[in-house]
């Protein structure tokens, strides 16, 4: 079965949220649940990569999250569903070099379906900031 990127977006979401919770969690099975997908059915090799991808580097990712967090504000202080979604985004333009405005307007759609319009408007705040930060290099 063959998945658009959003969907497989969101199931990166959706498992890296779900990882939170339960780091030592079977991520094959996670997926094909998320999925709906028969055993016989692969994996997207591309939700595999984004979530391996934003664990691997989510030290680096979260440094670059710190850097646009108002002041007394820390990647630990902010709300679950908005952490993950900052750091896929981030992990797709810094690793995937997926266009910004891809990237951003990815992250407002987690952002409508899984968080509510403050986070939505804090999220597009930060990414607009990277944006700015990283239009000239």
């Amino acid at each position: 079965m063959s998945f658009s990127r959003h969907t497989i977006r969101v199931a990166a979401f959706q498992a890296l949220f779900a990882l939170i919770a339960t780091p030592d969690e079977d991520r094959e099975q996670l997926y094909r649940q998320l999925l709906k997908l028969d055993a016989n059915e692969e994996v997207p090799a591309y939700l595999e990569e984004l979530v391996n991808g934003v664990l691997d580097h989510q030290d680096e990712i979260d440094q670059t999250i710190s850097q646009y967090l108002e002041p007394g504000w820390t990647v630990e202080r902010l709300e679950r569903p908005n952490l993950v979604i900052l750091r896929l985004a981030l992990y797709e333009l810094q690793f995937e070099k997926l266009p910004v405005a891809v990237a951003i307007n990815e992250a407002l759609q987690l952002a409508k379906s899984f968080s509510d319009d403050k986070s939505r408007r804090f999220i597009n705040g930060v990414l607009g900031h990277y944006e700015q930060e990283h239009a000239n290099k």
